[in-house]
């Protein structure tokens, strides 16, 4: 290593401080609009900007001891999200499990984040206790850290960073392009806009080739009011419904350079959008067999059947699945993102019809007489054509996050290290988040 890098420790760096709860005896400490930041806030985000709990004024002053400032960085110290880290994106207060790290003037917050974002075992190692391994204040701050003169921490900071404001850009996109498909969606039919509108005499806000495709009147179904002519049909009519199988783990035969992707319900657990591109394990020939319905197309949209109930993904591989798993693969002039949007809508109604003493599981049986309010065919045509671009650019932009993602994380521990240098570049400005 260079002669310039220098290892410190984290209380060196800047001023620990550990969290605090209020009272949990007093409702008027909680409410108001002062971020408390607890562990389960650390879902990903680099900067914690929204939490999901509040402090009041009381709340706040009963721990006032424990303000963290905007750009601290924060670190869980206990418990199964130990070693997680966040930068605070405004001033707010944490829970006794989160240390933080006030940084010094001198330092760079971002370049720190990245750092400790990469050690967790390390985090937990230093843990103490058996039933509930803990990272004190005193532990936490003792933490080794190696450190490139600033410049240079600048730079590091600053080509991760942008890395991340990419995906986080791509992110916002995505959510965006969701809401689009789902307004759509909801307008059409759940809430029948067009037809309500031709019904009394409004102009329906549509294209004329659009809007000439809607009646204009309703009539009355098991569902209630529907618009004249569509009809009610059950999604076995509109898809083909499958489950799926987990070959014995006992065979290595069935897993050992398996070529085929198998999914199971974690697969979909942490997806930021519901497209699967990929799956964390994959099975061979012999083992797909052990599973009756195959390798599934692409297009096919995956419901988990049990514990929970409710993830969903349009499958962008050819798939097999385990037993957690309703498939279904659209039939003939049905669009499988009018399947995707009505299985989200829909769900109360599915899981009303699961059952299970353990856990509440909806069965095939069960799932495919589920009435569906089915439109014309030409609006399905249509209702296809408004947002299949839309999704195309959702897996587009996911693809790419997930393209830039690795490459972080390969850049990463290389940087951060000292292994991969940064050669000598004009100054650039400190950025804290």
């Amino acid at each position: 290593m260079a002669g310039e890098w220098r290892v410190a420790t984290l209380d060196q760096l800047g001023r620990i401080v550990t969290g605090k709860t209020p009272p949990s005896g007093r409702e008027d400490c909680f409410g108001g609009d002062i971020p408390f930041v607890t562990p389960t806030d650390f879902d990903g985000r680099r900067q914690i900007d929204s939490t999901g709990r509040y402090l009041t004024e009381e709340g706040a002053q009963s721990v006032s001891s424990s303000r963290v400032p905007a750009g601290a960085v924060m670190v869980s110290c206990i418990g199964s999200d130990m070693g997680k880290a966040a930068l605070a994106a405004k001033d707010c207060f944490t829970n006794q499990q989160i240390n933080s790290v006030v940084v010094d003037p001198a330092e760079v917050p971002l370049f720190l984040y990245y750092n400790l974002s990469t050690r967790k075992a390390e985090i937990r190692n230093a843990a103490s206790g058996s039933a509930q391994p803990i990272l004190n204040k005193s532990a936490f701050g003792c933490l080794d850290i190696l450190l490139p003169p600033a410049g240079e921490q600048r730079a590091i900071a600053h080509i991760l960073g942008t890395l991340d404001d990419k995906i986080e850009l791509n992110r916002q996109m995505n959510e965006t392009l969701e809401a689009m498909a789902r307004a759509l969606f909801k307008s059409w039919f759940v809430d029948f806009d067009p037809v309500r509108a031709k019904a009394e005499g409004r102009d329906p806000g549509l294209p004329k080739h659009l809007a000439h495709l809607f009646p204009d009147s309703f009539e009355d179904s098991e569902l209630g009011e529907i618009p004249k002519g569509w009809q009610i049909r059950s999604i076995g009519n509109l898809a083909d419904v499958a489950g799926g199988a987990t070959p014995s783990t006992k065979e290595p035969a069935y897993w050992d350079g398996g070529t085929h992707a198998w999914a199971t319900p974690k697969d979909l657990s942490g997806l930021s959008v519901p497209v699967l591109l990929d799956t964390e394990r994959r099975i061979t020939d012999a083992g797909l067999s052990q599973i009756g319905s195959g390798l599934l197309p692409k297009g096919t949209v995956l419901l988990s059947s049990r514990a929970p109930i409710g993830y969903l993904a349009v499958v962008e591989i050819p798939v097999a699945i385990n037993q957690g798993f309703i498939a279904m693969t659209p039939k003939m002039g049905t669009s499988n993102i009018f399947l995707l949007l009505w299985a989200s809508v829909a769900h109360e109604e599915i899981v009303s019809r699961a059952n299970g003493s353990t856990f509440l599981e909806i069965s095939k049986a069960n799932f495919r007489p589920i009435p569906v309010v089915s439109p014309s065919a030409a609006v399905m045509r249509a209702f296809e054509g408004q947002t299949h671009h839309l999704y195309e650019r959702v897996v587009a932009t996911e693809r790419e996050s997930r393209t830039l993602a690795a490459l972080r994380d390969t850049l990463l521990p290389e940087l951060i290290s000292g292994e991969l240098r940064i050669p000598n570049t004009e100054p650039i400005p400190e950025r804290t988040s």
